[in-house]
């Protein structure tokens, strides 16, 4: 059985409960739509949930966010991915995008859940990271200047955390 996974904003004006099959918060992303966005220590992490399951109080104070993405030649396009994000204390919540339907993406900060603690980590998008973020690279952890091959259903598989 999927692990429930409740959160919340800080002022707790929005509630949240996902299922999810993958609750390791292993992937530490350090782009700057996600250090400037949701990113405490200069990246931000995400995790999966069954967007079917998502349940949502305070739906009225969330707000949703579409990034600016530039290119190297500087051409700008709109990001399909939604972020949603609390219109009182502005907490990122969780990803969204059309093009996955079935699936949310909740940022591990906004866990009020108690998540398992992974044996290693991935450090993606490091290509972009701001010059003060060091990284915290263990012995086990995997780094990418941007994206790894292995999704996060994957990972999880691939180590036996999946849950049924």
């Amino acid at each position: 059985m999927p692990m429930q996974l409740d959160g919340s904003c800080h002022c707790r004006a929005v509630h949240f409960t996902v299922a999810s099959h993958t609750p390791y918060p292993y992937q530490l992303c350090y782009c700057s739509i996600c250090r400037k966005t949701a990113g405490g220590g200069g990246f931000a992490i995400n995790i999966m949930g069954d967007a079917a399951t998502l349940q949502v109080t305070g739906k009225r104070t969330l707000r949703v966010y579409h990034a600016e993405i530039r290119d190297e030649a500087g051409h700008c396009n709109v990001s399909t991915g939604e972020r949603h994000y609390c219109a009182r204390c502005a907490s990122a919540l969780w990803i969204s995008d059309p093009s996955w339907p079935d699936l949310v993406h909740p940022f591990a900060s906004a866990i009020d859940t108690d998540l398992p603690v992974p044996p290693a980590k991935v450090h993606l998008m490091l290509r972009y990271r701001t010059s003060w973020v060091v990284p915290d690279v263990g012995p086990e952890d995997d780094c990418f200047e941007e994206y790894s091959e292995l999704s996060i259903e994957a990972w999880h598989k691939q180590r036996g955390f999946w849950i049924d």
